[in-house]
């Protein structure tokens, strides 16, 4: 059982699912604050890299399981070209309407 992203509580956690799965960077940028950071099974990576690699040119996708903390936290089957499908968890720091800081890693 999936949520659809239309019923995602935060606004811009909503905004990144939606971009991730549109494959649209721009909506992508939009949806991060000035100097975003994130951090992969935690380790810190270069932001722009990382999507690039983990997202856009791989084909990412997130299917979001359920969420918690006022949907600032996701557990979702998240797949791509590259790695297949894994189940995930992804924590967001949301300033100003924009998300400052993601985590992601294996659930």
């Amino acid at each position: 059982m999936t949520i659809s992203v239309d019923k995602l509580s935060d606004p811009a956690v909503r905004a990144f699912v939606r971009a991730v799965n549109k494959g649209d960077r721009e909506a992508f940028r939009d949806a991060l604050a000035p100097g975003a950071t994130m951090s992969d099974d935690g380790s810190e990576r270069d932001l722009d890299e990382w999507t690039d690699r983990e997202i856009f040119t791989s084909r990412g996708r997130m299917d979001v399981e359920s969420q918690s903390d006022s949907g600032l936290a996701l557990v979702a089957r998240y797949s791509n070209d590259t790695w297949g499908e894994m189940r995930t968890a992804w924590r967001f720091t949301v300033e100003d309407g924009k998300v400052e800081r993601f985590e992601t890693g294996q659930a």
